[in-house]
């Protein structure tokens, strides 16, 4: 088949808008990923699908297999990678509903395998910029021209999960002026710079994490509460992503050369 340029971090619900798709099982070096790779077109454009969770949400984030789901994209020719996820919000402006395209993130997981190069290459990407400032843009403007609330940037903290944050944890979060907070994101976006992929976060806030200090009436976020925003906010979420592949740009970034001077 050809190759395919776009891959997508989502649900089976993307492949509701796709004319014609196929479901790939798709083998890699680091096992297999998630589900099989939902694969079709889209406004004359080769796109993927994988649900980084499995359809029925049976990968903890601790446990997905990001290795295999990235690889499992680069092995079919994907570039580019758009990578929505749930988050809660650390700043009283930040409201559930809005869409946060981050540009910065804070890791603090302790037990995912975060790199490719275990050896005997030694190889240190640069992750001053850790999102595709290309695919940033279009996302940005994309959301801006849907009418969507949108953060142009913001720092997203990435815990290790599955529980949420203590009361004292999201305080410290707050107080640093860090804006979201997601289980995911590390190793996902790293992995996908590794292997040169123009990465973008669309971050859809669910919740206010586990409240926000002086503020009584914001409550401690629950599972219930994420899902239900999340759903109330899915369609625009499909809607922006479709508007985004229809105007990915031609050009390539400097994500593509993220391996030179790297490797020692």
């Amino acid at each position: 088949m050809d190759k395919v340029d776009i891959g997508v971090f989502g649900g089976s619900g993307f492949a509701s808008l796709l004319d014609d798709y196929k479901e790939l099982d798709v083998k890699t070096p680091y096992g297999k990923p998630t589900e099989k790779v939902i694969v079709g077109d889209y406004s004359g454009k080769k796109v993927a699908f994988l649900p980084r969770h499995g359809h029925k949400h049976q990968f903890p984030p601790h446990k997905i297999p990001y290795k295999a789901n990235i690889m499992a994209f680069k092995q079919l020719g994907v570039k580019r990678i758009f990578g929505p996820c749930a988050a809660g919000s650390l700043q009283p402006d930040v409201k559930p509903g809005d869409f946060v395209i981050c540009d910065q993130f804070i890791d603090r997981t302790k037990s995912r395998g975060d790199t490719f190069y275990d050896g005997p290459t030694t190889t240190h990407i640069s992750t001053a910029e850790p999102y595709c400032p290309q695919l940033r843009d279009l996302a940005v403007n994309s959301c801006k021209k849907l009418d969507i609330p949108v953060h142009d940037r913001g720092t997203v903290v990435v815990i290790e999960g599955p529980r949420f944050s203590t009361k004292a944890e999201s305080k410290w979060f707050s107080s640093m002026g860090w804006g979201v907070i997601n289980m995911t994101q590390v190793p996902e976006c790293v992995l996908a710079r590794e292997q040169e992929m123009c990465y973008a976060n669309i971050s859809l806030i669910t919740d206010y994490d586990a409240g926000l200090e002086g503020n009584p009436e914001i409550r401690p976020v629950n599972i219930d509460e994420v899902l239900k925003i999340f759903k109330q906010n899915n369609e625009k979420l499909k809607t922006l992503i479709f508007e985004m592949i229809k105007n990915i740009p031609d050009t390539d970034c400097e994500c593509r050369k993220a391996l030179e001077g790297a490797v020692l």
